[in-house]
């Protein structure tokens, strides 16, 4: 089966060229599986409902996120509307799960596709440099005890190359991918690790190359500049599709090949 993962979208430029792609690819490189990175997608900081729509409109399966999670408030409501046996499309947005307990949403998503293949997706967030969240990697290992699919996917939202790399290598061949989230530049290290699990520290940012990770350059020139805050916007110019293509064997749910993609108008 394929797999395709689209990384960060950030802001209506990503949308755009989202929208403008994935229709040919999913049918062109026959996609099975479709997962995006949406955390960025209103205006580079959180996703709102009518976007999440939009991006399950243009086929996704499951939306996963990040530490923008909660930039736009009424995304809680939204994941707080269905419960954990859901299907529905709130439920297909997922939060990390290593947040602290009792934090709205869900942190892993299992569903079946129309061909009768179960998949998982999950989704965890760093330590380095981020947030104070619980261990991804025992938190890994608790729901990896209670995952029946043999395809799943982890979406690793940090900001250490190093954090990444050692996922990869912690979860390989319990895992089909492990792919990583967060920095926005996409990284020449794709490969198929020795136990079967396709790996990427950073799928890149599905949005403006013209910019400085997706915001305006002055913007952020101004604020190493100066030291002084400022607002972020974020950019628009010259929008590309960072995407990583996973071929897996859906019998053993080890990856066979990966492709990297980076798309622009």
């Amino acid at each position: 089966m394929r797999i395709l993962f689209v990384g960060d979208v950030f802001g209506s430029a990503g949308r755009r060229i989202v929208r403008e792609h994935l229709g040919y690819i999913v049918h062109g490189r026959s996609v099975d599986l479709l997962i995006v990175n949406a955390e960025n997608a209103a205006g580079g900081f959180g996703l709102t409902p009518p976007i999440a729509d939009e991006l399950f409109d243009l086929g996704a399966h499951v939306l996963t996120t990040g530490n923008h999670i909660w930039d736009k408030k009424e995304i809680i409501d939204y994941l707080k509307s269905v419960p954990a046996d859901s299907h529905d499309r709130p439920r297909r947005v997922i939060r990390p799960a290593n947040y602290a307990p009792g934090s709205p949403g869900f942190g892993v998503y299992q569903g079946t596709l129309p061909s009768g293949q179960e998949y998982a997706v999950v989704d965890l967030q760093g330590r380095v440099f981020m947030a104070n969240n619980e261990d991804p990697f025992r938190t890994a290992d608790a729901l990896l005890k209670e995952i029946t699919a043999k395809i799943i996917v982890v979406d690793f939202h940090a900001e250490a190359t190093s954090e990444k790399c050692a996922l990869g290598w912690y979860l390989d061949g319990r895992v089909t991918a492990v792919i990583g989230t967060h920095t926005h530049i996409p990284t020449a290290d794709d490969r198929v690790l020795p136990g079967g699990t396709a790996y990427q520290t950073d799928v890149g940012m599905s949005g403006p190359y013209d910019s400085i990770i997706g915001v305006q350059k002055e913007l952020v020139l101004e604020r190493f500049l100066t030291s002084m805050p400022n607002k972020f916007e974020a950019a628009r110019g010259d929008p590309r599709m960072a995407a990583l293509l996973i071929e897996a064997d859906p019998a053993t749910g080890h990856a066979l090949s990966t492709e990297r993609l980076l798309l622009g108008e």
